[in-house]
């Protein structure tokens, strides 16, 4: 259902760096890229993410209760991207470890204080 989810930032060449070491964690490369926005995707017909600066030219701000989870395929994969966030200058807001019987996840923060999962649901593998 979700084609894709948008981020707003407020230096987009900070933005991009990140998302690019970041995704590449993932196996996810850009696949759509003008002057004020790039997504990125695993695939071009799956789910992406995309930054971009506000349409209205006002000043990117955090959605507050807003958070954009991405689902990998392991508990190391989890840790590892979490890691990577942390390495890009991202900030932590709950290391990877089981929520829920069933559900592994670490949450951290973009460079533009967006709020961001990776998680591995076992009871959805496979």
């Amino acid at each position: 259902m979700i084609g894709y989810v948008t981020l707003g930032t407020n230096d987009l060449e900070k933005a991009v760096a990140f998302y690019d070491a970041l995704f590449a964690e993932l196996g996810a490369g850009r696949f759509m890229e003008e002057e004020t926005f790039v997504a990125w995707a695993v695939a071009p017909d799956k789910p992406g993410i995309s930054v971009c600066r506000p349409w209205d030219g006002k000043a990117a701000t955090v959605g507050n209760g807003t958070m954009v989870a991405l689902a990998v395929d392991s508990t190391e994969k989890v840790d590892a991207v979490h890691a990577r966030a942390m390495q890009l200058g991202g900030t932590d807001e709950g290391p990877p470890g089981q929520r829920m019987e069933g559900f592994y996840a670490g949450y951290f923060r973009d460079l533009d204080g967006n709020k961001l999962n990776v998680f591995f649901a076992s009871h959805a593998a496979g």
